[in-house]
């Protein structure tokens, strides 16, 4: 089991996966500020919404949350060409960006838009030079526009793999984990989850990569699930024959799965906050309505 650390305070944040237009948009942005998320986060994926113009259309629409990628794909992205769209949407959001990357994992998305696709190896690092250059352009006086946030935007590295935590623990103001991996040889990106075990296993690691750091890390978690239920076994029938290689009871013990009674998953929360010190959670835009009432009951610890 990894070592105990000390509890950071809850935040929550929305994954917004769903293009809309303008009106609507703003609207989903608004209520997710009204639920009580902490941050407003967009993906980079072909056929969702483009992440910068989303955050700024989002800063515009909201008072409070902070504003973030989740995750970016590295691969789609110049790092030089890319410091400057951080910046200028750091500026331009007066100081709410928080910058999620990650080596991207949809084969057929490099595929449509005519970029290499690469290794394993060379996927991570592609994300290393991106990382390491931009903590140059943006921590250089000279780098025009400049971003707000001093002495730079956080930046979050999502995945579990070795070279990723390393990079993650030398790197990252937030270390994110999937709570799942990509089925090998899949070029549309399928997920499976991993269990309790192997996840815990994967933040252990990061802990020991991070042991010399003078500030830890906050740990985030994409959470895949929400439902506010009294029937938990009901409920995740439909995922059996997404993963036969679990169990009934493994997937009820799955970290990203929030499923029973309100209660039941407030404490659930707690829990994993204890065990793996994830403090951060993610949701995704279809539960942003059901979470709401386990941010109230949290709402302060």
């Amino acid at each position: 089991m990894s070592q105990p650390q000390p509890l950071r305070p809850f935040r929550f944040g929305v994954n917004l996966v769903t293009p809309a237009p303008s009106e609507e948009w703003r609207a989903k942005c608004r209520r997710a500020e009204e639920l009580g998320y902490d941050v407003i986060l967009v993906p980079d994926h072909l056929g969702m919404i483009a992440p910068f113009p989303a955050l700024i259309t989002a800063a515009e629409a909201t008072e409070r949350p902070r504003l973030g990628t989740f995750v970016l794909n590295a691969g789609f992205w110049n790092p030089t060409l890319l410091a400057r769209e951080v910046a200028t949407t750091d500026a331009l959001t007066g100081g709410r960006l928080e910058l999620g990357l990650g080596t991207g994992y949809v084969q057929a998305e490099h595929d449509t838009a005519g970029l290499p696709w690469g290794s394993p190896r060379e996927r991570v690092d592609h994300l290393t030079r991106t990382v390491e250059e931009l903590e140059r352009l943006l921590g250089s006086a000279d780098h025009q526009p400049q971003p707000v946030q001093k002495p730079r935007v956080p930046l979050l590295i999502g995945g579990n793999g070795d070279r990723v935590l390393r990079l993650t623990a030398e790197h990252a103001d937030i270390a994110a984990f999937t709570g799942a991996r990509t089925v090998p040889d899949s070029p549309t990106g399928t997920l499976a989850p991993i269990t309790a075990e192997e996840l815990e296993e994967r933040v252990a690691t990061y802990r020991r990569l991070a042991a010399d750091r003078k500030e830890p890390a906050e740990l985030n978690l994409l959470i895949q699930m929400v439902v506010i239920t009294e029937d938990r076994r009901a409920t995740v029938q439909e995922w059996l024959p997404l993963v036969p290689h679990l169990t009934e009871q493994q997937i009820l013990e799955l970290p990203i799965i929030l499923v029973g009674p309100l209660e039941r998953i407030v404490e659930q929360v707690r829990e994993q906050r204890e065990r793996y010190g994830f403090s951060y959670l993610t949701v995704l835009e279809p539960y942003m309505e059901a979470f709401g009432p386990v941010i109230e009951a949290l709402r302060g610890e």
